[in-house]
């Protein structure tokens, strides 16, 4: 059989929206064919298959959505995983 997932996280330093990076990533068969970065705002692909994607969303509302991820998702949750983080450490 074959495998596609998609990987989102947040990585970031502190709580300041500018220290925060959202990337999405997406796999099929274990190996990358399309990444999403907010540090670079846009999608790029790693595969012939990805390449074609990523300039289609990178065309459409897929992209637009993505770039709002940092906020709406990241931002709010840093202080939930900061805290989960320190209370185990």
């Amino acid at each position: 059989g074959f495998r596609y997932y998609v990987v989102g996280s947040c990585e970031f330093n502190s709580s300041k929206l500018n220290d925060i990076e959202y990337t999405e990533s997406y796999y099929y068969n274990k190996l990358k064919i399309v990444r999403f970065s907010s540090s670079v705002g846009k999608f790029v692909g790693y595969t012939e298959f990805g390449i074609k994607n990523a300039e289609s969303w990178n065309n459409g509302p897929e992209v637009i959505s993505r770039r709002a991820q940092k906020e709406s998702y990241c931002f709010p949750n840093v202080g939930a995983f900061t805290e989960s983080a320190l209370t185990k450490s």
